[in-house]
């Protein structure tokens, strides 16, 4: 039996008035302590607070209450009891990548999946597998263990399910591609209450569309994958000052046109506050970060990266042969919560004059309230066919444009805007597509730049076979997207 926080029992626990929207409906909360092994979670407590709260702390989430589930039947009961009482869905596990709620009109069980955290390798076959609440870093550490890599993003903070749910774009990923092709098999609870496994052979659909539509049918509760039989590979990070950024970018941009799948690339424009976890000579100006990895011999990897980095003087940072877990120094992504605005799109190709539109709208001379502006080269591995079909589109893509900015008074309002005219001024080159995890939103417009018109109609589809009564707040914008009504 579940505890409840604060510590009512389950006899005496109070009826829970939701905060959205005004509306006040009565839950039987103790009905569903009374049959979940982990804890109910009420607004004004601790855990609930903890739970609540996303990493983006611009996002604002009241659930009714949480449900901080210890294992799949858990998961099962809260689907359930939001079933029986016309609740949406919302989950959360590292609070990465939440998203605002486009349906206000019911109140929202928050589902939180942190809990969930086996790690199961078996060395023979190279695959792992993980729960829900597992973070990017506790794989790359176990699999280091056994001499291997995993595909993990620029940020190993981040959680393993919403990242491969989302596609996942590695450091490494012109040599692998996408994280998500390397995904065997899901254990998700969809949005009608049942626990199903997803593989290639096995509830086939549904593995078909939980690789690249995020949480959009179900709430993942165990995910397996296949390990890199990589231990160790060459990078790390070459900071340039602002004032070479012309020089450094469009160096950048002409010998991206012909690098091998070994090598992974991107380029920010960085104009970090200065505060304690910033670098004195990063902090308070703008630099240009170029990062780089290679998966082969060293010397080979330094020799393709010597065209970049004696294109200006290094002014902190550098390159040398890392072991494969420690991937996230390549970006060194921040780890704490902050309040975010991010917008991506992908862009067809990057010509010089891409790069002079990109430089007077977030160059060092511009007014640019972004604190990172960054180009990611794809192709390589990334445009190949996965072995196995998925929702993952636009891998014909050159690179990615993101723009992450404070989302906080009193810059927010400039911070958007001054996105939106950075995807504005590059759209010559670009087709207006997008990924999920860059730039997650529950606009509808922009969920649907993410997928392709047959995709995105194939998956609303499959939420409304999954999840019949729009349960899932990550379904609410695919439907719309798509143009369908939600029950």
């Amino acid at each position: 039996m579940s505890t409840l926080t604060p510590d009512y029992s389950s006899h005496d626990l109070p009826h829970v008035h939701d905060v959205t929207e005004g509306l006040a409906p009565v839950l039987p909360l103790a009905d569903l302590a009374a049959v979940v092994r982990g804890e109910v979670a009420l607004p004004g407590s601790e855990a609930y607070i903890q739970a609540a709260t996303p990493w983006n702390v611009a996002v604002v989430s009241t659930p009714a209450a949480v449900v901080i589930a210890s294992d799949a039947a858990d998961v099962v009961a809260a689907v359930v009891f939001a079933n029986t009482h016309d609740l949406n869905i919302e989950v959360r596990s590292t609070g990465h990548g939440a998203l605002e709620l486009l349906d206000r009109s019911r109140p929202t069980l928050l589902v939180h999946t942190g809990r969930l955290v086996e790690i199961v390798i078996n060395p023979v076959t190279r695959r792992i597998r993980v729960g829900a609440g597992v973070r990017w870093q506790q794989v790359l550490d176990a699999a280091a263990g056994h001499g291997f890599g995993a595909l993990a993003g620029s940020s190993p903070n981040v959680g393993v399910v919403g990242y491969l749910t989302g596609g996942g774009l590695s450091p490494v990923g012109r040599s692998f591609g996408f994280a998500n092709d390397l995904v065997t098999a899901f254990d998700v609870v969809t949005g009608d209450g049942e626990l199903r496994r997803a593989t290639a052979t096995e509830n086939s659909a549904l593995f078909w569309a939980l690789r690249g539509g995020k949480g959009a049918l179900g709430v993942v509760t165990a995910v397996e994958f296949e390990l890199l039989d990589v231990p160790r590979i060459y990078g790390g990070c070459l900071y340039f000052d602002g004032a070479d950024a012309e020089r450094v970018v469009e160096a950048w941009r002409a010998w991206t046109a012909s690098l091998p799948e070994q090598a992974s690339t991107s380029l920010a424009i960085l104009r970090l506050p200065a505060m304690p976890a910033v670098p004195p000579p990063l902090a308070g100006r703008c630099t240009v970060a170029v990062r780089f990895a290679w998966v082969g011999d060293p010397a080979e990897g330094a020799r393709v990266a010597e065209a970049i980095s004696t294109v200006a003087p290094v002014i902190f940072g550098g390159l040398d042969v890392l072991p494969f877990n420690a991937l996230g120094m390549i970006h060194s992504d921040p780890v704490d919560p902050m309040p975010t605005h991010e917008r991506g799109v992908l862009l067809r190709e990057l010509p010089e004059q891409a790069v002079q539109t990109l430089l007077a709208v977030a160059g060092p001379q511009a007014e640019c309230p972004q604190v990172i502006v960054e180009l990611r080269l794809l192709g390589g591995a990334f445009a190949r066919p996965p072995r196995e079909p998925s929702a993952v589109c636009h891998r014909d893509a050159a690179y990615s444009l993101l723009t992450i900015g404070i989302a906080a008074p009193p810059i927010i309002e400039a911070t958007a805007g001054h996105a939106a005219a950075v995807i504005a001024a590059v759209a010559p080159w670009s087709d207006g597509g997008s990924t999920p995890n860059f730039g997650a939103s529950s606009d509808p417009a922009i969920v649907a730049r993410q997928y392709d018109p047959a995709t995105l109609a194939r998956l609303a589809t499959l939420t409304a076979s999954y999840d019949p009564h729009a349960r899932m707040v990550a379904s609410h914008a695919v439907r719309a997207a798509a143009g369908l009504v939600q029950s």
